[in-house]
């Protein structure tokens, strides 16, 4: 079991990608601590993880609800291992139609919620620990209506460059997993009404490996950077991408 004993905060635990992270930590023997914004999404959550885990309510654009997820792992009194900056989201609208809620919506959680989740860990990281910050492929390869969110994962594969020079020294890794098209909640909410086979075979059939991925494969992929086999990446942006931003 390769995080035995290991504490983990997992943002955006109770659905998709970070769900699947939190499950595999967990199986792994890590102390699970997942955050989302819906009471009852969280409660599902912590019945399908199993394990050693706990969930708090919190959104990750906001201070003080972050405030209350670190002061749960500061009580624990066994430090922080592992944090995923996984909360993330955004809408898919093009120039001219762009609203400053949507834009501060998006850069809130994507971009402010990144920087204050791992600052406000930064006490209470463990040697050795591991910043693993959820990416997408859109940091380099763009689509029309996309902008805003690229932006914001442009910007977290620049904050992993800059840390990990902020943190020489230290010991702690940071690096981005960017993840490809992969089947979840969210990728399914892209779809108008209808049209949802339509969406998930035209993304496929830009994948060289000509599927989507599975959550439990981006999974496997934290799991590794999570852990002592990473010990020697650092600062990079890891596709799991089927090949899609490769070729």
């Amino acid at each position: 079991m390769n995080l035995q004993d290991k504490t983990a905060v997992v943002t955006g635990g109770g659905t998709g990608i970070g769900l699947a992270v939190a499950k595999r930590f967990a199986a792994e023997g890590a102390h699970v601590i997942i955050t989302g914004r819906r009471k009852e999404v969280l409660d599902d959550a912590v019945a399908e993880i199993g394990g050693s885990v706990q969930a708090i309510r919190a959104d990750s654009s906001s201070l003080a609800d972050l405030d209350e997820v670190f002061r749960a792992v500061a009580d624990r009194g066994r430090g922080l291992d592992v944090v995923v900056a996984n909360s993330g989201g955004g809408v898919t609208q093009s120039l001219g139609e762009i609203t400053e809620e949507q834009f501060d919506a998006t850069f809130g959680t994507n971009v402010k919620g990144v920087v204050f989740t791992v600052q406000k860990a930064l006490p209470l990281l463990n040697e050795k620990a591991s910043i693993i910050i959820t990416g997408s492929t859109t940091s380099t390869r763009v689509a029309p209506g996309m902008s805003i969110y690229a932006a914001t994962k442009a910007a977290v594969r620049n904050f992993a460059r800059t840390w990990a020079l902020d943190l020489q020294g230290k010991g702690i890794r940071v690096n981005v997993l960017s993840p490809g098209p992969t089947l979840t909640p969210g990728l399914r909410g892209l779809a108008e009404p209808g049209a949802e086979q339509q969406l998930l075979d035209q993304m496929a059939s830009a994948v060289p490996l000509g599927r989507l991925g599975d959550p439990s494969e981006i999974a496997a992929a934290a799991l590794f950077l999570a852990t002592d086999e990473a010990s020697f990446v650092n600062g990079v942006e890891f596709f799991v991408d089927g090949g899609q931003a490769q070729v």
